[in-house]
């Protein structure tokens, strides 16, 4: 008896040791995230341009943009975190408001208008331009997300997989996204091999050029609705019979039927230390997209159809000149092109870490899919810190080449006899050159605080944009990273 108690108590006593030590590994095992971290991101973005893809490659491209974002990551416990990131994004653009570019005079009476008893308006009130920015619903959107992705980490720290989710919305379009990746980590994390899905399935709510849209709801008569009390110009500026043999009608009356827009993504990437100085990383993303992939609020013109305008017959001379400010001419389409998409982003990051002061950051990627677009980027970045301070300077650069894909051709270039087309600048031939100054303040020891969370660090970067077809952009960011003490 006195045996069996000896042999329970050192049983006890061995447990007891047992459990001490794994609650003793348990807690201080070094947590993925110590603490919870705030993320809050501003931009202030605003470009000018002459080529609006919503008037067909010609017209007022000024845009500006703000962009408040919150991103939150919440260590759940030592080895999962949830990051939540929302913000939105609200803009005013002269070319979209240009969707009903007849708005400014009254003529259709707010933007955008998908009720069938449009009243029209008088022959001497209804003008428009490309040139001139409208005040219609399209003038200036919000557009908003909220993303939510969970990562945990294995015991060693070796592997992290994560899932994530998401939803965007804005004016004529909505976006459901999901996805997950695996992390895994060699040769005393060294090397880093990983692997990430995304699905988006994105829906429509199409909204369509205002001429067009009038014009379907009108049961293709020019008497009724929008344009029962408009005169309509030929090129020579005469007022055309609406009841005649040469009259204004869209090419192609049919409009979106499937409405979903879905992507596909697949990326790869592979990270190697090469010395105490030096990283290099290569990137493989392998994307499928289907659906309307087209922009149905952007217009195009051919060279093989007759000319038609509302407005100011002394103006189409002009058209395609700023000095043109109240004649509009009336659209032969909205952009097509082919329902599926395939890309290949391809490219390499080598950094080198220089002195104490000094690091070098390059990037380079090569990008084609079978749309007729490739295209090429290298970037480089200089972070310099400022002396002993906890300031660093970051000069940037960035160039950006492509081709054109197939399907694109400038205003009024097209012929109603090709299947696909667009005017969108965006698709053209061009290159693009980008400098960037930024300045970054670092305090690991958070002395700043505000309610309960230390500032650990503080971005602020100027960008600016100059891309070979004439558009041009600035942009200015700032980034807060705070803890919670």
């Amino acid at each position: 008896m006195k045996k069996n108690i000896i042999l329970l108590l050192l049983f006890s006593v061995g447990f007891a040791m047992a459990q001490t030590q794994k609650d003793s590994t348990t807690t201080y095992k070094k947590r993925v995230l110590e603490t919870t971290e705030v993320d809050f991101l501003m931009s202030y973005y605003s470009q000018k341009g002459n080529h609006a893809s919503v008037t067909g490659g010609i017209g007022d491209e000024k845009l500006t943009d703000i962009t408040p974002t919150f991103v939150v990551a919440i260590p759940l416990n030592t080895d999962e975190v949830l990051t939540v990131d929302a913000g939105i994004s609200a803009y005013t653009s002269a070319s979209s408001s240009n969707l009903d570019p007849f708005d400014a005079s009254g003529a259709s009476g707010g933007g955008y208008d998908d009720d069938d008893d449009d009243g029209g308006g008088t022959t001497s009130s209804v003008t428009g331009s490309p040139w001139i920015a409208s005040s219609g619903a399209s003038a200036s959107d919000v557009w908003g997300s909220i993303n939510l992705n969970y990562s945990h980490s294995s015991d060693d720290r070796n592997s992290i997989w994560s899932v994530n989710a998401g939803f965007a919305a804005e004016y004529d379009y909505t976006s459901v996204g999901f996805g997950g990746g695996y992390t895994k980590l060699f040769n005393n994390q060294n090397t880093e091999l990983s692997i990430k899905g995304q699905v988006y399935l994105d829906t429509w709510s199409p909204k369509y050029p205002t001429e067009i849209d009038s014009y379907n709801e009108a049961n293709e008569n020019l008497n009724n609705g929008f344009f029962a009390n408009i005169n309509i110009l030929n090129q020579a500026g005469q007022v055309i019979d609406k009841n005649g043999t040469q009259v204004w009608s869209p090419f192609n009356t049919t409009l979106i039927q499937d409405k979903a827009r879905n992507t596909y993504s697949l990326s790869l990437s592979w990270s190697q230390v090469l010395t105490r100085n030096a990283q290099f990383s290569l990137f493989l993303d392998v994307v499928q997209q289907q659906g309307w992939l087209a922009n149905p609020m952007q217009r195009v013109y051919f060279a093989d159809r007759d000319n038609y305008y509302v407005g100011n017959a002394a103006s189409i001379p002009n058209y395609t000149t700023p000095q043109n400010t109240d004649v509009f001419q009336l659209a032969d389409d909205i952009e097509r092109l082919p329902d599926t998409r395939f890309k290949i982003p391809i490219g390499a990051r080598f950094n080198y870490f220089i002195n104490e002061s000094i690091a070098l950051r390059t990037y380079y990627r090569y990008y084609f899919d079978d749309w007729g677009v490739n295209s090429h980027t290298a970037s480089i970045e200089l972070p310099i810190k400022l002396g002993e301070s906890k300031f660093t300077l970051n000069p940037t650069y960035r160039f950006y080449n492509q081709t054109a894909a197939d399907y694109f051709a400038p205003f009024e270039t097209h012929v109603s006899t090709s299947a696909f087309y667009t005017s969108d600048y965006d698709l053209s031939k061009f290159n693009s050159h980008q400098y960037g100054l930024g300045l970054r303040y670092t305090d690991v020891f958070t002395k700043f605080k505000i309610l309960g969370f230390g500032l650990k660090s503080f971005d602020l970067k100027y960008s600016f944009y100059d891309r070979s077809d004439g558009l041009t952009a600035g942009i200015i960011s700032a980034g807060f990273k705070f803890i919670l003490d």
